[in-house]
């Protein structure tokens, strides 16, 4: 029968005591990670979230409490007092291995099952059974530590935005469905039958209007919703650390983030950042890295090879010159000797995910040189070739050519990043930022035949690109800039349009008539017209934040109860099937295909 603790008050967490407490009475409380029967001698490790401290028990305990000591097992719940004293055989690996707790009193809280899994670091449990067990895999060290630190990252956000005038402000988690983007997550309204509420995306319109409202400096960690697959860096629901400031430029809002990710990394981790980010303008970006979040912890850059190739006869490379496309290379210095032809075969059905046909190479080892492309080219092309590639022995060249350029980068960005993982080239001394800045405000969406934001609808293009919204929307720019960390998107922003005639242009560009903007978005519409400052802003993915200050695989690490990747919760088994009368409130028929079907 469980115990309780009555008369006895925690003094310390077991993993505070040090050996300048030897001599002191102590109560501690926790979970049994093991016990060491000796006969004579029963040792017990009790854990909590501070750590581990030696419980102590020998001839000279009362029977009573030997006999406890001696039936408990892995995960009990125990709270003890005693005296902390001085080991005679000391643990260097833990940072209480000095001391230990001869126990005077012992209380069986709760007993423990046999878990599924021990509760150990790094444990090697398969991904389904930690999370259907969440709450035993969060017991260990390793999975707390990275809990524990996001809280820390999250009060430093807290503090440097307090001290920075920002006010923290809560908006809707019930809003009005904006279809603009990702899917959103409806909720179905009882007093409202047929009407839905979804779950935000963002904060965005309304942090807007809180800068229309006159707040002037506006931040909320915020949670937000998207029904959208997911990656190891996504979740369906997730954390931003959002912020929104007025009469301030990109210069401002710029210096703000980067002040906030110094801080966070020297609060946290110990770690100077120096300050300013390198800069570069989304266009670079693509042409010399394939990416608009590139990595640039190592080279393998991007080469055009569009000018030397102008006239080949090689109809794989003129085919999709002459189409408009690209043909385009990286050069790996020094692994032709390491990189096989059956692993460039294999890397050939692996890039074709991101719409490249195959890859054209050539490896110059020592004893060979072999390519699948130059026997098809003339003697001048070959030696072009290598020399805008800066080939030399030990290289192999690896070409991507497409009808569209953007398959050509999107493919070439992807390879680059998995060579330099597979071949250790990433430099991990130190975190890598910068801005990716310029993007284009438009991209056209082929399935729906119309442009689209590339960012949300409410980013402001730059002023002289204005007039090409309506002639070459395709051309404009926008006023907007992403952080990359170690080539993940860590935060982004823009400025907002402030203007109501240009955000109809925007809409008209977008494809929506007025009637069609005004049901949408008309409440913000209607806003601009009682005077709106100038206002931009940004938000930061905490989840993704943490991720990689704390050098996690998956955002699912840093996340309490996190979704797995078909967006269910294997712990509580969700989501799941309603009754009947909760469908009925809701005025709800639902049309599921059977399982037979």
């Amino acid at each position: 029968m469980a115990e309780y603790m009555t008369g006895l008050k925690r003094t310390h967490y077991c993993g505070d005591l040090r050996l300048t407490d030897a001599g002191n009475e102590v109560v501690v409380c926790g979970w049994v990670q093991r016990q060491r029967d000796l006969g004579q001698l029963i040792f017990i490790d009790l854990r909590d979230r501070s750590g581990v401290v030696q419980l102590a028990f020998d001839d000279h305990t009362d029977r009573t409490i030997f006999e406890k000591a001696f039936g408990a097992r892995a995960e009990y719940v125990l709270a003890v007092k005693g005296e902390v004293r001085e080991r005679e055989a000391k643990n260097s690996d833990i940072p209480t291995g000095e001391i230990e707790v001869f126990v005077t009193e012992l209380r069986v809280l709760a007993k423990s099952e046999t878990p599924p899994f021990e509760i150990v670091e790094q444990s090697k449990v398969k991904d389904e059974l930690r999370f259907k067990y969440r709450y035993l895999d969060l017991r260990r060290s390793d999975v707390q530590d990275k809990i524990i630190g996001r809280h820390k990252i999250v009060k430093a956000a807290h503090d440097y935005f307090d001290s920075h005038g920002f006010l923290e402000i809560e908006t809707p988690n019930l809003i009005k469905s904006t279809p603009e983007g990702a899917r959103d997550y409806l909720v179905p309204s009882r007093i409202f039958p047929g009407n839905f509420f979804a779950l935000p995306q963002s904060p965005q319109l309304y942090k807007q209007l809180l800068m229309l409202s006159g707040f002037d400096r506006y931040m909320q960690i915020a949670r937000c919703f998207r029904d959208e697959d997911l990656r190891a860096d996504r979740q369906p629901e997730f954390t931003q650390i959002d912020l929104e400031m007025s009469f301030a430029d990109e210069e401002e809002i710029m210096a703000i983030g980067e002040g906030f990710v110094r801080d966070v990394y020297q609060k946290v981790l110990g770690i100077e950042i120096p300050l300013p980010f390198l800069r570069m303008t989304w266009k670079e970006a693509m042409e010399r890295f394939g990416s608009d979040k590139p990595d640039l912890r190592f080279g393998l850059e991007l080469v055009d090879l569009g000018g030397v190739l102008a006239g080949t006869e090689f109809r794989v490379f003129s085919g999709a010159l002459s189409a408009g496309g690209s043909v385009r290379g990286i050069n790996l210095k020094g692994f032709a000797d390491q990189l096989s032809r059956k692993e460039i075969d294999k890397l050939t059905e692996w890039i074709k995910a991101y719409g490249a046909q195959g890859i054209a190479w050539t490896r110059l080892t020592q004893s060979a040189e072999t390519s699948s492309f130059e026997k098809f080219l003339r003697e001048d092309e070959v030696q072009a070739v290598r020399e805008a590639m800066g080939a030399q022995t030990g290289d192999v060249l690896l070409l991507i050519a497409s009808p569209k350029t953007k398959v050509v980068l999107d493919s070439l960005g992807a390879l680059r990043c998995e060579l330099a993982a597979r071949f250790d080239l990433i430099d991990k001394s130190r975190p890598n930022l910068l801005w990716v800045t310029e993007f284009p405000l438009l991209e056209y969406d082929e399935d729906e035949k119309r442009y689209v934001a590339m960012h949300h609808p409410f980013t402001a293009p730059f002023v002289e690109d204005i007039p090409l919204l309506q002639t070459e929307p395709g051309k404009v720019r926008a006023r907007a800039y992403d952080m990359v960390l170690n080539g993940h998107e860590l935060g982004g922003g823009s400025i907002r349009i402030n203007d109501p005639a240009l955000q109809q242009t925007m809409f008209e560009a977008l494809g929506f008539s007025k009637e069609e903007a005004q049901e949408r978005f008309g409440f913000l519409i209607d806003a601009f017209r009682y005077g709106a400052p100038p206002h931009g802003g940004m938000a930061f993915g905490l989840d993704r934040l943490v991720m990689l200050m704390l050098d996690c695989e998956s955002i699912r690490d840093v996340i309490a109860f996190p979704k797995m990747a078909n967006s269910g919760e294997l712990m509580t088994a969700s989501p799941g099937l309603v009754d009947a009368q909760q469908l009925d409130d809701l005025g709800i028929t639902l049309n599921v295909p059977s399982e037979e079907n």
